[in-house]
C-alpha cells in the first residue's frame, strides 16, 4: 500500500478535471496560477464531496456563479438565459463535483485506501471562505478557461477504518 504522502493528488485532479471538462462541457481548461482577483466581488459557488474510510477528506470545486451558469447551459444544451434558477446550476455543479470526487475515490481505492464518497453539497454566496484544518495533505489547484478561473482544493488524511 502506498503512503498518503506519495499519492500524486495534483496529477489525479488535473487529469480528471481536464478530461471531465473536455468530455462533459466541451471546454478546454488548463492549470493556471491562482488569481484571487478573478473571484473578488463575484457571487461564488462551491461543489463539495467527501471521503470516508481508510482515508478521510474533501474535494471542493470553487468557481464564480457566472461561470457555473455557462457550464450549466453547455451541459444541458440550452442558452444561459433559459436556466430557470439555482436548482439547475446546483445540480450540474454537484454532478461535476461527483465526477471529480468519484475518480479520486477510484484512485484512492486503487492505492490501498478504500473509501466511500458522500453526496455532493453546494455552498454559494459572496465573501465567504471554506477552511479545513487538521488534514495531513491540502492541495490547491487553479485552472483557467478563457477569462474564468476555478479552484480545486483537496483535503485528505488517514482514516480509522
Amino acid at each position: 500500500m502506498e503512503k498518503l504522502d506519495d499519492l500524486d493528488v495534483n496529477g489525479f485532479i488535473s487529469n480528471t478535471l481536464i478530461d471531465v471538462f473536455d468530455t462533459m462541457v466541451s471546454m478546454e481548461v488548463a492549470p493556471a496560477k491562482m488569481d484571487p482577483k478573478k473571484f473578488a466581488g463575484h457571487k461564488l459557488i462551491i461543489g463539495s464531496v467527501g471521503f470516508a474510510g481508510k482515508v478521510l477528506g474533501n474535494i471542493n470545486l470553487l468557481l464564480t456563479y457566472d461561470f457555473a451558469r455557462i457550464i450549466t447551459a453547455e451541459i444541458l444544451g440550452m442558452e444561459e438565459d433559459e436556466i430557470e434558477g439555482d436548482e439547475e446550476v446546483n445540480d450540474v455543479l454537484g454532478e461535476l463535483s461527483n465526477m471529480i470526487g468519484g475518480d479520486m475515490k477510484s484512485r484512492l481505492c486503487d492505492a490501498g485506501f478504500p473509501c466511500e464518497l458522500t453526496i455532493p453539497s453546494i455552498t454559494s454566496g459572496k465573501n465567504f471562505k471554506v477552511e479545513s484544518k487538521g488534514w495531513a495533505r491540502h492541495e490547491s489547484l487553479a485552472f483557467k478557461q478563457e477569462n474564468y478561473m476555478m479552484l480545486v482544493e483537496v483535503y485528505i488524511k488517514n482514516g480509522n477504518n
